[in-house]
């Protein structure tokens, strides 16, 4: 596990696997949302490989499958309501935990200026720049 906090309530990971639950547990983290379509991965790293883990470990699992085409202002809304709800450290993963972050960044675009969410970003890892067009505009809408 990968984990790179974004902030101390969310952190974003590259793909998990069943065996990164011990330390996964172990780093306080209560809840894992599972950002990557199954398509994309082989049955043992797929949803519910990873929820069976996730579950037996004591941990919250959450899905929302997200693409290009998906990352919709109800899925963001959605992701962020899946972190929002819940009472400790989310981490979320995806391939690369980019998805993880871009739909991070476009659910608090009314709470946070531009910079402030590409540092924070940028600080886990993950440099974002082409989305400040977005963040400006949601920013203002």
């Amino acid at each position: 596990m990968d984990a790179r906090v974004i902030t101390p309530r969310y952190a974003v990971s590259p793909q998990i696997s069943v065996e990164d639950m011990p330390a996964i547990v172990a780093a306080g983290f209560t809840t894992v949302i599972c950002n990557r379509p199954d398509s994309e991965v082989p049955p043992s790293h797929q949803a519910a490989a990873i929820r069976a883990a996730a579950e037996a470990a004591g941990l919250i699992f959450q899905e929302l499958p997200l693409t290009h085409q998906t990352m919709t202002p109800e899925n963001v809304a959605k992701q962020r309501s899946m972190y929002e709800t819940n009472d400790g450290p989310v981490l979320a993963y995806c391939a690369s935990g980019t998805r993880c972050s871009v739909v991070w960044s476009l659910g608090v675009a009314k709470d946070m200026s531009p910079d402030e969410i590409l540092s924070k970003t940028s600080a886990a890892g993950y440099q974002l720049d082409t989305l400040r067009p977005t963040l400006e505009s949601l920013a203002t809408s």
